[in-house]
């Protein structure tokens, strides 16, 4: 063994420590709260920016008719899986690796981190597309309709999946800034993608001079050519070298890629689990209801999907200070931020679902007045709306998890809900025939979900995990 010398160990004390980024600071050192908002408030707009194009999409398709607004509504749980999958369980695996990086002051991991991140979407991507290009008509046949609706579908469908690759890189390159602590540089981006969307999305679905009409397939090409803007906006932004990390060829390691997949693959199975649970939920309604039924359920429902844009508003900034908080070692801070945060959501999302069961009308109205829809859309939201501040804690949380690598909760909160919600509501369509009970299941589910990972993270299972056997993710 070859022993150190009493110079050597004097020089290697003396050593300078790499200078830390003022930017990782702050997540370090800043007032919990304030510094919260501070990178929240961009975050959220971005969010609810980015949630709007499905609203835009929405109101202009409405003019097209009921069979095109219900085709649009079979599709939207499967494209929005695909946004959550991208943005919020794969990209909080990104995020929270390259967070954990820079805590540690692993810079070279973190930049490495980026390139490995990008190859990982982009398979994730093909498969997406693949899936739906080859078994949508099952899915959405399954989901209850037929006829023009169907058809309408999969006009929509097979153009927004055939560019699902695009949204996995956007949504990959806007989490590597963000793991940065870096929220506003994809929020401004994502606006731009928003800007193009609103002329867009009518000029290629009525048509207007050469520019012939495309009719529902019209709104996903808008989606497909805005998202390749964003991604490409923010590409650049990586590669000019202005981001903490950037883009640089380096050997594949397992250890990196592990380091996203362990949280990005859990977190995706927590993402499945929401959607799968709109999508059953969808097909019990359409089963029990018929189609108008679904559109008034699809109509409703996209304002629970509302909610997540809402809650990763603060989701993607808690994955950030969570992260480098635990790499840096400060513990208690990384639970505080993350039960403020929590908190803040809860606020916002139940204002939000209160609202919603008091004026439902205001919501549903904006798409269409087909006497049925309205009816199921009004009582979903009546009986669901009041809910939706354990959709968001829960949520807000969740992000807050990716950020600790602590992911077991959440996932048995996501399959609570899921039996609460399917089991328990096709046995009450079995037993009263009335969706009353059902929508009386999925609020149910939605608190339990809430609680469930809120008691987890106050009682600091986190650090129990952390301390009994190293793993930082289980």
């Amino acid at each position: 063994m070859k022993l150190e010398t009493p110079q050597a160990i004097v020089a290697a004390a003396a050593a300078p420590v790499p200078e830390m980024n003022p930017r990782t600071r702050m997540l370090l050192q800043a007032p919990i709260a304030s510094t919260l908002v501070k990178l929240a408030w961009p975050n959220l707009l971005v969010m609810l920016a980015q949630a709007s194009t499905g609203l835009i999409e929405t109101w202009w398709v409405s003019h097209l008719g009921t069979d095109a607004l219900t085709g649009m509504a079979v599709v939207f749980p499967g494209f929005m899986m695909m946004q959550m999958l991208s943005a919020g369980a794969m990209g909080g695996g990104i995020s929270s690796a390259i967070a954990r990086a820079l805590g540690a002051r692993r810079t070279d991991d973190a930049e490495a981190l980026v390139m490995h991140a990008t190859l990982i979407n982009i398979l994730l991507g093909l498969i997406g597309s693949a899936i739906f290009l080859i078994w949508g008509r099952a899915i959405y046949t399954a989901m209850g309709v037929s006829g023009g609706a169907l058809d309408a579908a999969m006009q929509y469908s097979n153009v927004v999946f055939g560019g699902s690759v695009l949204v996995w890189l956007m949504n990959g390159f806007a989490s590597i800034i963000r793991g940065t602590g870096n929220m506003l540089v994809p929020s401004l981006s994502i606006c731009i993608g928003v800007v193009l969307l609103i002329p867009l999305s009518p000029l290629l679905i009525f048509g207007w001079g050469p520019i012939p009409a495309l009719g529902i397939a019209g709104g996903g090409w808008a989606v497909v050519l805005s998202t390749f803007t964003v991604g490409a906006v923010l590409a650049g932004y990586i590669l000019s070298g202005r981001c903490i990390v950037h883009f640089k060829l380096a050997r594949l390691r397992w250890d990196l890629s592990a380091d996203i997949l362990r949280v990005g693959a859990i977190a995706a199975v927590i993402s499945l689990q929401t959607s799968f649970t709109v999508l059953l939920t969808t097909a019990l309604v359409g089963g029990f209801a018929g189609g108008d039924a679904v559109a008034g359920f699809g109509t409703g429902v996209r304002l629970e999907y509302l909610m997540v844009p809402l809650a990763f508003g603060f989701g993607g900034p808690l994955v950030a200070l969570v992260g480098t908080n635990i790499g840096a070692g400060q513990e208690q801070r990384a639970l505080r931020a993350a039960l403020i945060g929590g908190g803040m959501v809860f606020v916002i999302t139940e204002t939000v679902g209160l609202a919603a069961a008091i004026w439902p009308a205001a919501w549903l109205g904006l798409f269409g007045s087909d006497p049925q829809m309205i009816e199921t859309g009004s009582a979903y939201l009546r009986i669901v709306g009041p809910a939706y501040g354990f959709f968001g804690l829960g949520l807000s949380l969740y992000f807050a998890s990716q950020g600790a690598g602590k992911m077991l909760y959440p996932l048995l909160a996501g399959v609570l809900r899921l039996l609460i919600s399917i089991g328990g509501g096709w046995l009450a369509l079995r037993l009263t025939g009335s969706l009353t009970w059902l929508f009386a299941c999925l609020t149910f589910a939605l608190v339990v979900y809430g609680t469930i990972i809120v008691t987890a993270v106050a009682s600091g299972t986190w650090f129990k995990t952390n301390r009994s056997d190293g793993d930082v993710i289980t």
